[in-house]
């Protein structure tokens, strides 16, 4: 697939963050020689590994992300955000300073002749449930009102902590509970319509077809990995989906 004839690009869980380079500069990479070239992109949720508030974007390292987002943006490029569990907190000023559309979740788009669910795919882990719990409690714009008045130095501090309980929860939950569940995502087909779903989250890269359905779950990124981990998925012009690996090679499905 060329350039030319990429209808949509997607991506999820890069975690970006000063303290890991490698990882920014692949991005970097990425909208810059990749982004740039597609008619929309859609950032699926956990671009930054945590974002305290849109009073944070004049901070350095987020300027700059910012800005590599604009101007795939300024070249004309429709670019789309779904929040992720790491970066729920992303609001209007960032979007206007991005120029990207915020997306309510789940999102169909309609691209390439195809009909396309969109989500994060935190919402359809619903096994684990004291996530879920969780998850409800901060997505309600009362509470995110009420930690979003906090200054900021007390926001990182919480956010800090929470991150620390989740990686000691994490360690005692099965792979299985925190995977999506086969009824969340087939209610998701049901409810939009759609035959195909993208979403991130997870960590799982793979092509998973049922019947006349196909979800496609995008890798997280990790460039100092053995292997290195990352990559994209793209939806060319004649409707063809394909998996990309961070050099760009598609990957067999």
């Amino acid at each position: 697939m060329t350039a030319s004839a990429t209808s949509a690009l997607f991506i999820s869980d890069l975690h970006l963050q000063a303290s890991q380079p490698r990882t920014t500069a692949a991005f970097l990479d990425f909208m810059a020689h990749r982004a740039v070239h597609a008619r929309q992109l859609y950032l699926l949720g956990d671009l930054f590994e945590y974002w305290a508030g849109d009073d944070d974007i004049d901070d350095p390292y987020h300027r700059t992300i910012v800005d590599a987002i604009r101007r795939v943006s300024d070249a004309g490029v429709a670019v789309f955000w779904i929040a992720g569990n790491r970066d729920f907190l992303i609001g209007a000023d960032f979007a206007r300073a991005a120029g990207l559309t915020l997306l309510a979740e789940p999102h169909v788009a309609d691209i390439a002749g195809l009909r396309v669910a969109l989500a994060h795919g935190d919402a359809q882990c619903t096994e684990d449930l004291k996530y879920m719990e969780f998850r409800a409690m901060v997505r309600q714009p009362a509470w995110q009102a009420q930690f979003t008045a906090l200054p900021l130095a007390q926001r990182k501090a919480i956010i800090a902590g929470m991150r620390d309980n989740s990686r000691k929860d994490q360690g005692g939950k099965s792979m299985e509970i925190m995977d999506v569940t086969p009824q969340a995502v087939a209610e998701l087909h049901a409810r939009t319509g759609a035959a195909i779903l993208i979403h991130g989250h997870t960590h799982r890269p793979a092509l998973h077809a049922a019947g006349a359905t196909r979800r496609y779950v995008l890798p997280d990124w990790e460039p100092d990995a053995t292997p290195p981990r990352g990559g994209w998925i793209a939806i060319g012009d004649d409707g063809a989906i394909t998996r990309h690996a961070l050099d760009g090679a598609v990957i067999a499905d």
